[in-house]
């Protein structure tokens, strides 16, 4: 049974609004998302000006680590170069190369923690074909920020092994170098200890995305206003119009 007029009016206002009412709400929501992600990047930024932190200051749990991430340290202790690990596909600077990742065992702490120690380019003709790295013994200092571990790729091959591998798991990683892992990483920077080992070490910030948020906001709220405008167009604005023709007339 079809429609009366009165009766397609209310299911066209009805839908109308819940349209309007919806796309008004994912945009608000991307902003919200937006002003999220700007009060991180803050607190980021706030915590890369706080003093150094030591090895005893060092986190003892992934919970209390997250809350140190990106804070400026200032380490001592002995590299542990038997277990270096490169992380292949890992670009900086637009080249592509590999991440040098070596854990440093602490002065004063049983805990040993991983350190990024910076970039190395690849052989193009031979991705096993690595190049000489410095790594100092005896006592050294390590200057840097406290990070998460390196970002997992997607890994065709399962389950890493050898020097040269795709991912580095720190709980495995563990197990596997037999080390007592903080719950967390180290991104060194460079510092007159590090002159001339060939590393590089332009580490990206963390990207926030907030211009991707505000992007879709447009997006929800032109389709807002577009819905609500046509919804004003076809059934006020152009009944109306159409009336006071055929009154004329």
């Amino acid at each position: 049974m079809p429609l009366s007029n009165s009766a397609r009016t209310v299911v066209v206002a009805v839908a109308a609004a819940l349209g309007v009412g919806a796309t008004a709400n994912l945009g608000a929501w991307q902003l919200r998302r937006a002003a999220q992600k700007l009060a991180l990047q803050e607190s980021l930024d706030t915590r890369a000006r706080l003093p150094e932190l030591g090895a005893a200051e060092l986190a003892r749990d992934a919970a209390d680590a997250q809350a140190q991430h990106f804070r400026p340290v200032r380490l001592r202790g002995t590299w542990v170069e038997r277990r270096t690990v490169v992380l292949e596909n890992r670009p900086m600077n637009g080249r592509v190369g590999f991440y040098v990742v070596t854990p440093l065992q602490l002065d004063g702490r049983a805990e040993a923690v991983l350190v990024q120690r910076g970039w190395v380019g690849r052989n193009l003709l031979d991705r096993t074909l690595l190049p000489p790295l410095d790594t100092p013994r005896g006592s050294v200092e390590v200057i840097g920020h406290i990070a998460p571990p390196p970002a997992r790729l997607y890994d065709f091959a399962g389950a890493a092994s050898g020097v040269i591998r795709q991912n580095l798991d720190l709980v495995g990683f563990a197990v596997e170098s037999g080390l007592a892992l903080a719950p967390l990483s180290v991104q060194q920077a460079d510092s007159p200890a590090t002159a001339g080992d060939g590393l590089l070490r332009q580490w990206p910030r963390p990207a926030v995305d907030v211009q991707k948020h505000y992007g879709y906001a447009f997006q929800w709220f032109a389709l807002c206003a577009l819905m609500a405008g046509l919804y004003v167009w076809f059934q006020l604005v152009r009944p109306r119009l159409i009336e006071q023709r055929q009154r004329r007339s």
